[in-house]
């Protein structure tokens, strides 16, 4: 307790808070009196008293993770200083640090000010971070007793160190899972935002082309209704596939929302993004489909020099869009300059 934020444990916090889509994340730490924060992202605070930490329940029963759906409906918290004010709590899930002999030292735990659930999928992945919180506790005292020892175990050493980049292949495998779309395997909408953003400012600063294409399936929900939402996914997942087989190296495709998919052209101008999205729409059509012809309407938008945000050109690339359902569907629109 009481030592300085350290990076390593700064990551686990961030990949807690992205992959339960939550504005808190902490790594505590308790003792007699007092819970602290090891890391801590969304709270200023660096440690409250331990009569206030809802994590003291947590570590009451270290094999099992405790949930909260709503703080205030919940006779333990309701009078709780945390949720009757700031930060507000009303969800809450925590997984305890225990060490190898069963001791509780305190929790990875995420919270919302809003009412909500979680995944089985977010729950398994909060208890992968326990155990990696864990492991580096472990791993930081282990190299403390060899750095005393002068080195002396230096078969111990290649052990920790394999074991270092064995915990960045979890991190790392973590961090991409928290930005892929889980059915159709593209890139997820937080991906997309970041990466659609980088790509804006970077045309701006050096004057290069980039466009967006949004795309919709025709009459999805009908699909659906008439097939069942099991191959309505299918359809999605087959849809998501085509599209990453016409995209080129540097671009990107993500899924955007419910049937909606969105894909970043870089240093691409207004005719090379229509050629690309006719490409997309001719795939989609002329595909093989078990019950039911599938189209796409496009929507095509490229940066111009009255863009100043990427919001800019995502509500140009989104009219375009609107504009190709109102025509008939099917279609590829782009810029009104561009248009019949």
């Amino acid at each position: 307790m009481d030592t300085l934020p350290e990076q390593a444990y700064d990551n686990f916090t961030k990949l807690a808070s992205m992959i339960c889509n939550t504005p808190i994340a902490l790594i505590t730490l308790l003792d007699d009196q007092r819970q602290w924060f090891k890391s801590r992202i969304g709270l200023e605070r660096s440690e409250i008293p331990r009569e206030d930490a809802l994590c003291n329940h947590t570590i009451i029963m270290p094999d099992n993770i405790m949930v909260v759906t709503d703080a205030t409906e919940d006779e333990r918290f309701a009078d709780n200083p945390l949720v009757t004010s700031e930060p507000n709590i009303r969800f809450y899930a925590g997984v305890p640090l225990v060490t190898a002999n069963g001791e509780a030292l305190g929790t990875i735990c995420v919270f919302d000010n809003k009412p909500r659930g979680i995944t089985q999928e977010q729950l398994d992945a909060l208890k992968v971070l326990s155990r990696e919180v864990m492991g580096q506790f472990e791993l930081r005292r282990s190299i403390a007793t060899l750095e005393q020892s002068m080195l002396k175990q230096e078969n111990y050493i290649d052990q920790l160190q394999e074991y270092q980049r064995e915990l960045e292949k979890v991190r790392a495998e973590l961090e991409n899972q928290s930005l892929t779309d889980p059915l159709t395997g593209v890139n997820n909408r937080r991906a997309f935002d970041t990466r659609f953003e980088e790509e804006f400012l970077r045309a701006k600063r050096y004057k290069v082309a980039c466009s967006l294409v949004m795309i919709d399936i025709d009459f999805f929900k009908q699909y659906n209704d008439a097939f069942g939402h099991t191959t309505g996914d299918e359809a999605l997942k087959a849809v998501a596939a085509l599209l990453k087989e016409d995209v080129r190296i540097h671009d990107m495709v993500a899924r955007y929302g419910g049937e909606e998919f969105a894909i970043i052209l870089p240093n691409t101008d207004i005719k090379g993004a229509m050629v690309m999205g006719e490409r997309f729409r001719r795939s989609i059509q002329r595909a093989s489909w078990a019950h039911k012809q599938i189209t796409i309407s496009v929507g095509v938008a490229s940066l111009h020099e009255g863009m100043q945000k990427p919001i800019d050109l995502l509500r140009e690339s989104d009219t375009a869009l609107y504009d190709a359902k109102q025509s008939g569907r099917n279609l590829v629109i782009g810029p009104e300059l561009n248009r019949d």
